[in-house]
């Protein structure tokens, strides 16, 4: 069902009668019901497992080579994939909204939602999506995190050297776990660490800013390690400050305006082990999680529909479009050749997949009164 993105139990289950099923698998494949009621009572570390063998062998056939400067690099994030109003269960987190009415007046609602923290590694074609963890209520992203990060580095423990991430994980706690796994870390640094931020532009000042241009943008690119400023962090860090002017022309007024980013960065990787440069092109791809992953799920894959209304459900269902979107990326990639690749889109070879299974299926003849 996840990999052909029915995105409907229901949908699902109108196939129950065709004899592809029981060539294939050997039994009547069961009801919606019962698919969503099994989703809430499976332990997830079964998909989990199969997720690591997948990951096994895309790492034995050399499918998830390192990818900056012998280095491998995972990315992470959290991930909002249900809110409401009106539905809620055991395993909701709950928030306050300010909405407005129709006559525009303001009112508080009362907003029931699912987050979870999810990791992917970074790949040449495509990304590994390794694995996922829930936001239990009272507890911050950031302790999810830490939950998820324990779990992966026991069943992956190799299978990266950084961790990339938003602002939100410039947190003592996500840096000292990860120093104490000899793991490095990569964060967007924003203004809660102004202490930081201050002595960095100071120290910014006595240096030369390094200058290139890659495509149409040009970077101004300021590097220092060493700064003590944040003893909480329990290591000295590095900090970077890129200035970015790109020029984009808009459609509507034909005019070409000059578009520019201000990023400021901190790590605990050292200029000898990756350069200024190639930092900057990988502090870059922590939007990789957005752009191959979130959104390639929720679009195409109908990751945030709510096949059951449980915590449980929920993430395994979740998980089973993790593994889904391994196994499509890894055939599109690894198994049909590059012309193949070259004269069709992945949303019609996932439909030509779609195809030939329903092809393959046949309703039992109607039996009409004599």
């Amino acid at each position: 069902m996840v990999l052909c993105r029915m995105g409907s139990l229901h949908a699902a289950e109108q196939t129950r009668s065709f004899t592809f099923w029981k060539k294939w698998i050997g039994v009547v494949p069961p009801s919606a019901d019962t698919v969503g009621r099994v989703a809430a009572l499976m332990e997830p570390d079964g998909l989990r497992k199969a997720l690591q063998s997948t990951y096994g062998n895309l790492k034995r056939n050399k499918v998830l080579p390192p990818q900056f400067r012998g280095m491998s690099a995972a990315v992470l994030d959290g991930h909002e994939s249900h809110a409401s109003y009106n539905q809620c269960c055991f395993g909701c987190l709950v928030r306050e909204v300010t909405t407005k009415t129709k006559t525009g007046e303001e009112v508080k609602k009362i907003q029931y939602y699912h987050r979870n923290v999810t990791l992917s590694l970074i790949g040449v074609n495509f990304d590994f999506m390794l694995d996922a963890e829930p936001i239990f209520s009272g507890e911050d992203e950031v302790a999810a995190a830490i939950r998820l990060l324990e779990r992966v580095l026991r069943d992956y423990p190799r299978a990266f050297d950084i961790v990339l991430a938003d602002g939100l994980y410039t947190d003592p706690r996500f840096f000292r776990f990860l120093v104490g796994k000899s793991k490095h870390v990569l964060t967007v640094l924003k203004d809660d660490r102004r202490l930081l931020i201050k002595d960095a532009v100071q120290m910014f000042e006595t240096i030369t800013p390094i200058t290139y241009a890659t495509g149409k943008t040009e970077y101004t690119v300021w590097d220092m390690e060493g700064f003590s400023s944040w003893p909480q962090a329990g290591v000295d860090v590095r900090v970077i400050r890129s200035l970015e002017k790109t020029p984009v022309k808009h459609q509507l007024t034909k005019q070409t305006k000059i578009e520019v980013s201000d990023w400021f960065w901190v790590t605990t990787l050292s200029q000898s082990q990756i350069d200024t440069k190639a930092f900057v092109e990988l502090a870059h791809r922590r939007w990789n999680i957005e752009n191959r992953g979130f959104n390639e799920l929720v679009t195409r894959w109908k990751a945030d529909h709510v096949y059951r209304h449980d915590p449980v459900a929920i993430l395994n269902f979740w998980l089973a479009t993790l593994l889904a979107h391994n196994v499509f990326m890894a055939f599109f990639h690894c198994n049909l050749k590059a012309a193949m690749r070259a004269r069709h889109t992945m949303i019609h070879v996932a439909q030509m997949i779609v195809a030939e299974i329903y092809s393959a299926l046949r309703l039992s003849a109607p039996k009409h009164p004599p």
